[in-house]
């Protein structure tokens, strides 16, 4: 390899992005993109939305055609798994024994799931889901016979309850904190969810931990016993309680890591040659705290900003996180951090299409949308700028909130 090579470990969003970007701003540099799933990359939000709501019976989403990679000289090494760094010879290792030199390395190796630390988590019938392969175990199990345990009021447990009762399936979603999404959504916008998964017959307690998944190893899962003492019958339990960070390569290079490969605000390590960039790194904020974001959209721009900085244009990564869901048809859209709020304005339309502006003070550090694409985009545009409308004009439905946007520009 030549001495510029860039060496991407990681084929998800993240990864595909930064290599795209390096080859738009470098038509010669070298890039090797390496991925330890067999396959094409793909995009990962559909498999808890229409890939599960299909039976597992839609295509995959590329995140480019096969003679993308070919066009642009990109090589794509997937079904290999990178196991070290080392350091000073600059090479990365694969399973294989093959090592791949490099001037630059991007760690784009995402989350896994958290593992339920109960007895009976490894029994045929328990699914976590990150990758295909794990959509494409469980898609065949959501059937209108199948009773489907939830664990876990998150997101992609909520998506994959969502899926399953569009199935058909008995679902019941067991959640251990008073109330779902409490880290991720305002009690108003949360509490509209689950009334949504209660009216299609989904049943969400709350407030209720698990204690053990019953069944063997032959028959699999037949249910999930709560420490409440009460017992679900379940042929299908589905985990989902939040992710790890992938960091484990950097850990092994002695690279400083918390839950997350920590970068500086270039998204670069304490090793000037080696990047981290998506799910897997915990980056500073401009309020001298550190976070780490799941969101397919920070990957992607940092991503782009990593990119800009290996071929000669240092960007420090500033950009306003943004997330969304689909549930029952209800498009859920969030921009900004919700950690730290102490005040919220209610923009509300209807029942079904409402925002939530959360305010820390007089500041908007957050906006939630449901069916409310246009106050998203705006909201985004606020917050970039720094700009924090009134309560009243952030309650008043005549007041617009992109003209609000458009004026500060």
């Amino acid at each position: 390899m030549s001495d510029s090579t860039v060496v991407i470990v990681g084929a998800g969003h993240a990864g595909v992005q930064v290599a795209a970007s390096l080859r738009q701003h470098d038509s010669e540099l070298p890039i090797v993109l390496i991925g330890d799933e067999d396959g094409m990359p793909y995009q990962r939000p559909p498999l808890s939305k229409d890939f599960l709501n299909s039976g597992g019976l839609r295509q995959l989403d590329l995140l480019r055609p096969a003679e993308f990679f070919q066009d642009n000289d990109i090589a794509l090494r997937q079904g290999h798994h990178a196991v070290a760094l080392h350091r000073e010879a600059r090479e990365v290792e694969l399973s294989s024994g093959e090592r791949i030199g490099y001037a630059n390395v991007v760690l784009a190796t995402g989350a896994r799931p958290r593992p339920l630390a109960v007895d009976g988590n490894a029994l045929p019938g328990v699914h976590y889901l990150a990758t295909a392969q794990d959509a494409r175990d469980m898609a065949p199990r959501l059937t209108p016979h199948a009773r489907v345990v939830v664990v876990g009021a998150g997101f992609i447990g909520l998506e994959v309850a969502a899926a399953a009762r569009k199935l058909g399936s008995t679902v019941t979603v067991l959640e251990a904190a008073r109330r779902s999404m409490s880290r991720a959504l305002s009690p108003e916008s949360a509490d509209f969810l689950v009334s949504e998964h209660r009216r299609a017959g989904v049943d969400v307690l709350t407030g209720t931990v698990v204690d053990t998944i019953l069944g063997d190893q032959r028959d699999g899962v037949t249910g999930v016993r709560c420490t409440n003492g009460v017992t679900i019958a379940a042929d299908l339990v589905v985990i989902g309680i939040g992710v790890v960070a992938a960091d484990g390569l950097a850990r092994q290079a002695h690279l400083p890591t918390d839950n997350g490969i920590i970068v500086d605000e270039m998204l670069r390590t304490e090793d000037p040659a080696i990047w981290a960039v998506g799910d897997c790194c915990r980056f500073p904020t401009s309020e001298s705290r550190s976070i780490r974001l799941e969101s397919v959209q920070n990957a992607s721009d940092q991503a782009k900003a990593v990119a800009q900085s290996i071929v000669g244009t240092p960007t420090p990564f500033a950009a306003v996180p943004w997330f969304w869901t689909t549930q029952f048809g209800h498009k859920v859209q969030i921009a900004g951090l919700l950690d730290g709020y102490d005040s919220h304005v209610l923009r509300r339309e209807s029942a079904s299409s409402f925002s939530v502006l959360l305010y820390r003070g007089s500041q908007l550090v957050a906006v939630e949308s449901i069916n409310r694409p246009l106050d998203h985009l705006a909201a985004r545009k606020l917050l970039a700028a720094g700009i924090s409308p009134s309560s009243s004009d952030a309650a008043d439905l005549s007041v617009d909130l992109r003209v609000l946007a458009r004026q500060v520009a």
